[in-house]
C-alpha cells in the first residue's frame, strides 16, 4: 500500500486519529495515538522519536531516545476504536539481509487461546492463588448458577476438539473474531474449537511473509481479546493456565522460496528437498537457544511436559502431531515445514526471525536432523525417550542456552550481542520473581515434613 492510499483510507472515512504501534520484546504492543488534523505523508520519511528507556528491555536512561517509522503496507481500520483511528504498525529494527539462499520466508502460526468468563488471582506474602470462571469448564459440571440453570452441555478435559453447539458454547464468539480481524485485513481460513476445555480456541490464518505474518499474529490477538472483552469476557494466551489439560501452543508453519519456487520440494524423506532437511537440521541444532523465543515464559515450561499433545522431543515426521516438527499433507507448492514447541506469548518478530536464521545456519552448516519417525512419542519407554534431544527444560535453562549459542542469530546483524544480552536481563527478572515465591503445592509436599 502506497502512502498516497493511506492518507486516501484516513480521508474517506474521516478519521480522527492515528495509532502509531510497535511490539515490545515481551510481544505486547505499544501504541501513540496521533490526532488526523497533525498527520501528514511527510511523517512516513521521518525518524518520529520516543523514550526508549520507559520500555522494558530496550534503552538506559541516559540513552533514551529511539525513534520509529511508519510502515505504510499494514494502514488498517481499528474496528474497535470509538473515534474512527487508522492503526499503522512501525518498525524499530533492522530487516533480515539476505544470504541468496531464498529470497522469500513464508510463516504460517496457529495461536491457540482460552477464553474464561473471569479471572483472579493474587500473589502476597500470606496468601498466593488463581481462579478460573468458565461456565464452559469441565469442573462445573455440578454448579449452580445464580444467572440461569446449568444446561450441561460442556466438553470434558481433553474433549473439546471438536464438537458442535451447544457443547462448544463459543462459536459464535469465535465467528466475530473472525469477523474483527478479516476487517483488519487479516485473511482467516477456519476457525474451532481446541482439544482443552473451558473455550480452547483456535483460529486458522493464512499464511504470510515474516513481517507481515508477525503483524497479523499481533492483529489476531488484539482481535481475540477485545471481542472477548467486548462480551463480558475475557481471552488469554498464556500456555497453560489449566491444570491437568492441554495448553495452547502456536504451531508454527515454515517455508523457503526463491524466484517463485518452494525450496522444500524434493524426493527425500516426508516429500522433502535436502535444503528443507537441513532446515529443520537447523531448527533441532538452537532449539533450546530458540526456546527462549518461542517459549519465553515461566509458564510455557508447564506446556512442555509429555501427555498433553505438547513436543518436547526433536524429532520430525510426516503425520505424526507428537513430533516437534511436522511435515503437514500438502500439494507441492504448499510443501512446508511445521515448528510445533512454540506457544502464543513469543513475541512473533523475533520468534519468526529467531527460528528463520536457525533453519538458514542449517542449511548453510547442512545440520542432518537424521531419520523421521512414525512411532507415537508419547509412548516411548523413559530409556529410549532419554535417547531423543530434548527441548528445554525451563526458561532458566532457555535463556542459558541462548547465551551459549548465539551466532547464528548475529547473521546479517539481524540481532546484536546487545539485543540478546539485554532480552536475557530482562526475562532473567521473570525467572528470578518466580524462585521467590511461595507454591501452594509446596504446603501439600512438605509442610509436614
Amino acid at each position: 500500500m502506497s502512502v498516497e492510499n493511506v492518507m486516501k483510507i484516513i480521508k474517506d472515512n474521516d478519521a480522527k486519529f492515528v495509532s502509531m504501534r510497535f511490539t515490545d520484546t515481551r510481544g505486547m504492543v505499544q501504541h501513540l495515538g496521533w490526532p488526523v488534523s497533525n498527520f501528514s505523508e511527510e511523517l512516513f520519511e521521518e525518524d518520529i522519536m520516543f523514550d526508549g528507556s520507559s520500555i522494558a528491555g530496550w534503552q538506559p536512561i541516559n540513552e533514551s531516545d529511539m525513534a520509529m517509522r511508519l510502515d505504510p503496507h499494514s494502514a488498517v481500520i481499528d474496528p474497535f476504536a470509538q473515534e474512527t483511528t487508522v492503526i499503522i504498525r512501525c518498525s524499530i529494527y533492522n530487516p533480515i539481509k539476505g544470504d541468496g539462499i531464498a529470497d522469500t520466508a513464508y510463516f504460517g502460526p496457529e495461536p491457540e487461546f482460552f477464553v474464561f468468563d473471569g479471572v483472579r488471582w493474587a500473589s502476597g506474602m500470606d496468601s498466593v492463588f488463581y481462579e478460573i470462571n468458565s461456565y464452559e469448564g469441565a469442573w462445573n459440571s455440578a454448579q449452580d448458577f445464580d444467572e440461569g440453570p446449568n444446561l450441561g452441555h460442556r466438553p470434558g478435559v481433553k474433549g473439546g476438539y471438536f464438537p458442535v453447539p451447544p457443547i462448544d458454547s463459543m462459536s459464535d464468539l469465535r465467528a466475530a473474531m473472525c469477523q474483527a480481524m478479516m476487517d483488519m485485513g487479516v485473511t482467516v481460513e477456519k476457525h474451532h474449537h481446541e482439544v482443552g476445555t473451558a473455550g480452547q480456541a483456535e483460529i486458522g490464518i493464512k499464511y504470510n511473509t515474516l513481517v507481515r505474518m508477525a503483524d497479523q499474529t499481533q492483529s489476531y490477538k488484539y482481535c481475540v481479546k477485545n471481542v472477548a472483552a467486548a462480551h463480558g469476557m475475557t481471552a488469554t494466551f498464556m500456555p497453560k493456565p489449566l491444570v491437568g489439560d492441554n495448553g495452547s501452543g502456536m504451531h508454527t508453519h515454515q517455508s523457503l522460496f526463491k524466484d517463485g519456487k518452494s525450496l522444500f520440494v524434493g524426493d527425500m524423506h516426508c516429500g522433502l528437498s535436502q535444503e528443507a532437511l537441513y532446515y529443520i537440521g537447523g531448527i533441532f541444532k538452537h532449539a533450546r537457544a530458540l526456546n527462549a523465543f518461542t517459549n519465553p515464559s515461566t509458564n510455557s515450561y508447564k506446556r512442555l511436559v509429555p501427555g498433553f499433545e505438547a513436543p518436547v522431543l526433536l524429532q520430525y515426521s510426516s503425520f505424526n502431531r507428537s513430533a516437534s516438527c511436522r511435515i503437514p499433507f500438502s500439494p507441492e507448492a504448499g510443501r512446508r515445514v511445521e515448528v510445533r514447541f512454540p506457544d502464543p506469548l513469543a513475541n512473533p518478530y523475533l520468534a519468526y526471525s529467531a527460528m528463520l536464521l536457525a533453519g538458514l545456519d542449517g542449511i548453510k552448516n547442512k545440520f542432518d536432523p537424521g531419520l523421521p519417525t512414525e512411532l507415537d512419542l508419547y509412548e516411548l519407554s523413559s530409556a529410549d525417550e532419554k535417547a531423543i534431544p530434548h527441548v528445554a527444560a525451563s526458561l532458566a535453562e532457555a535463556l542459558a542456552a541462548l547465551d551459549s549459542d548465539r551466532d547464528f542469530l548475529k547473521a546479517g546483524n539481524v540481532f546484536t550481542d546487545n539485543t540478546i544480552d539485554s532480552y536475557i536481563d530482562l526475562l532473567t527478572e521473570d525467572v528470578k520473581a518466580m524462585q521467590l515465591v511461595t507454591h501452594p503445592l509446596e504446603f501439600e509436599m512438605y509442610y509436614s515434613g
